[in-house]
């Protein structure tokens, strides 16, 4: 049984991972049939076929997967070429192309703070925003730490954490932030900029607050907008 994920749109189909050719009136034949037997992606949801096995499903999943967190860094470079190259018309394009300027906006952010070659295959683009707001030594060190270990993002966090409150404890900063009170309102505006950005709302919530503080911190002299 093939185990690639396709993407089923008319009138055009793609495989992933299968090489691109012409096929034979008999190949056709017999991809027809595999198509039946495969994970399909269309605009607004998954075709899995009765009696998937396991390791179909399995594969079908880590493939998603993959294509959550490469479309971050694609969508993050996207907006980063458009600003230098088309200053005066990238967010025509942005609102053009129907996404959401505020979560290009934290794509772009960290795919600023990574170049190309410093970004690790081996971790999602989630555990790179954990670390975009630090020097990049200590981005090394930790992202160093995270594949070693095979940290999830909530274990590089925790960690990081840990080893902030044991080098210099700041018990006041501590007890302040620890606890937050949010109106009901308010977490539900959060909880769908999350869903939009395709991750957590925990995680969308420090990664927004570490690109405010950021920028903030890289240029004393803004000031932080309200409006």
């Amino acid at each position: 049984m093939a185990n690639q994920v396709e993407e089923c749109s008319e009138p055009k189909t793609v495989i992933f991972g299968r090489a691109a050719g012409a096929a034979s009136h008999s190949r056709r034949g017999r991809e027809a049939e595999q198509r039946r037997e495969q994970v399909l992606t269309t605009k607004v949801g998954l075709h899995i076929p009765a009696g998937l096995a396991f390791a179909e499903w399995e594969n079908a999943g880590r493939q998603l997967s993959g294509l959550l967190n490469s479309s971050s860094w694609w969508l993050g470079d996207w907006l980063v070429y458009g600003k230098a190259h088309y200053a005066d018309r990238y967010e025509r394009g942005i609102r053009a192309a129907g996404l959401q300027y505020q979560t290009l906006r934290n794509y772009a952010w960290v795919s600023r703070r990574f170049d190309l070659e410093r970004r690790r295959s081996a971790l999602s683009f989630q555990h790179h925003a954990e670390l975009a707001s630090l020097p990049v030594d200590e981005q090394e060190t930790w992202l160093d730490r995270a594949e070693r270990m095979q940290w999830s993002t909530k274990q590089l966090r925790n960690a990081i954490r840990s080893e902030r409150q044991g080098s210099s404890p700041q018990p006041d900063v501590a007890a302040t932030t620890r606890r937050l009170a949010v109106p009901d309102n308010r977490l539900q505006w959060w909880h769908k900029a999350a869903v939009q950005a395709g991750t957590e709302l925990e995680d969308w919530v420090m990664a927004t607050l570490d690109a405010a503080a950021s920028r903030l911190l890289e240029d004393p002299g803004r000031r932080l907008s309200l409006e």
